[in-house]
């Protein structure tokens, strides 16, 4: 009978409910949604290309480059070796470098990412993966022919009728270099840290000296000091970094004084030809010896400290440009290690000149150019005349010295200076109205570098890299601006 108890106990037990959280339906389960399996397996076009929406960029730059549009000789031509394994396709790797820096992908680590993430680049790279080094090596032996592609990019332009060569405006943006400001000296304190670098290692030297010959009398103190596998007459590691350090202020040093011996040199033989002597420094300092203040950057000597827009100083280039008002195109891409403005114009209508040439085309019968007061000297207004364009060239506030510019109505007195000209020149209302425009033409170039291919730094140091990336940054903003008009159709249509 206790058995019998004991089967019942253990056949007949009481249903547990299950617990709340057992019986809570799914989020969003009593919802109708769109069938969703991240497991399914997916039936997807064989050709890449067809992945990608038609009127996209990525087909753009494809055709552009595969259909041999933009000529690629220059860089074919540099390869005349075979030797080790064969090289990427410089179609691959245009294709790549177009496409990154228009949306303003530039790191070689970054693309090389993107062959395996970005579908577009993925079909124009053809499913294939170069690695970062070797897209690095592509862009910088390359660089200088890539910039140059500027030209056909102009070329397109014109063809597509989007350049009307009859008012242009230049204008000028500081781009930050590859280099840190805190890694500059001045002459001045060059000169006394050379001298107390020079004291230090002298110093330094005898204490070696010292124990040295103390170290060869005891071979179990040298071991204990030099190390067990060092000699123990190596240079102490912090003779090495001063002797290191003392060797690239005497270089900067030298280079610096260089500068001033020419640039003093072209001051004298301008003002002879001018039939006027040159004044001494008031400081009394050597006039061909550079000022205390001048400066050179140990990473980057060929940038300098320029004032940006936020106010602050930093190390940089000056990019010029002369922008077209039909679709703010740019036809000049120039760079410059000097601040001031009013020096670039002249060599931004020397270009200018050469690529009308090299596209065969001519400026517009009364072609202007506009520019902002930074570019105004009676030198430039001369120089812009020279070249074909009417200036109209801001010039500043005059000073309560200067003859105050002319009325914009009635005549114009026969002794007025050229910077009293041009004033009443900007004020008329046909003035008024074209120099209005120039903001509106040059000014949203720089910001659309800026923003969307995030073009505001340099990522190579030297004024000839700085120069080739610059115009190539430009080559790829005028290919975005053909691209958005409506692409190579425009070309056969034209």
């Amino acid at each position: 009978m206790a058995r019998t108890v004991v089967q019942e106990r253990l056949v007949e037990v009481e249903a547990v409910e299950a617990p709340e959280e057992a019986r809570r339906v799914p989020a969003g389960g009593e919802k109708t949604f769109r069938a969703y399996d991240p497991d399914q397996v997916l039936l997807m076009a064989p050709v890449l290309s067809e992945w990608i929406p038609e009127g996209d960029l990525a087909h753009f730059v494809s055709d552009l480059v595969g259909s041999g549009t933009l000529d690629l000789g220059a860089i074919y031509a540099s390869y005349e070796e075979e030797c080790g394994f064969p090289p990427y396709d410089p179609r691959l790797m245009v294709k790549l470098l177009v496409y990154g820096y228009a949306n303003g992908v530039m790191s070689s680590r970054k693309l090389e990412r993107a062959t395996y993430r970005d579908v577009a680049v993925r079909m124009l790279c053809a499913d294939q993966h170069p690695d970062y080094r070797s897209i690095a090596r592509f862009r910088k032996r390359h660089l200088e022919a890539l910039g140059e592609l500027f030209v056909q990019a102009l070329r397109l332009c014109r063809r597509a009728e989007l350049v009307g060569l009859g008012s242009l405006a230049l204008d000028g943006t500081k781009l930050r270099a590859n280099a840190s400001r805190h890694k500059a000296m001045s002459y001045e304190r060059m000169v006394t840290k050379e001298q107390q670098l020079e004291a230090e290692i002298a110093g330094i030297r005898r204490n070696v000296d010292a124990l040295l010959s103390e170290a060869e009398r005891v071979d179990a103190q040298e071991d204990e000091r030099f190390g067990a596998d060092r000699r123990g007459d190596e240079l102490p590691e912090e003779l090495q970094r001063r002797e290191t350090r003392l060797a690239k202020i005497r270089e900067a040093k030298a280079a610096l004084e260089a500068e001033a011996r020419e640039a003093e040199t072209a001051r004298r033989a301008e003002l002879a030809a001018q039939g006027k002597q040159p004044r001494a420094p008031r400081d009394g300092r050597d006039p061909f010896k550079p000022k205390p203040t001048a400066q050179r950057n140990f990473t980057d000597p060929e940038s300098k400290i320029m004032k940006t827009s936020d106010g602050s100083f930093h190390q940089c280039y000056s990019g010029q440009a002369v922008v077209d008002s039909v679709a703010q195109v740019i036809v000049v891409a120039e760079l410059s290690d000097q601040a001031p403005d009013a020096q670039q114009l002249e060599p931004a209508l020397c270009q200018l000149d050469r690529n009308l040439q090299a596209i065969a085309a001519e400026l517009a019968q009364g072609a202007v150019l506009t520019a902002d007061a930074g570019y105004f000297s009676e030198e430039n207004v001369q120089i812009t005349s020279e070249h074909g364009l009417d200036p109209y060239i801001a010039t500043g506030r005059f000073k309560h010295s200067e003859p105050q510019p002319p009325a914009p109505r009635g005549p114009v007195a026969k002794d007025a200076s050229p910077k009293q000209r041009m004033a009443r020149k900007t004020r008329t209302k046909k003035g008024r109205k074209i120099y209005s425009r120039r903001k509106a033409i040059v000014e949203p170039v720089f910001g659309q570098i800026g923003t969307v291919q995030d073009g505001r730094r340099v990522l190579i140091r030297g004024k000839p890299a700085a120069r080739a990336q610059w115009r190539f940054e430009c080559t790829i903003h005028n290919l975005l601006k053909l691209h958005r008009a409506g692409g190579l159709a425009l070309l056969n249509t034209s």
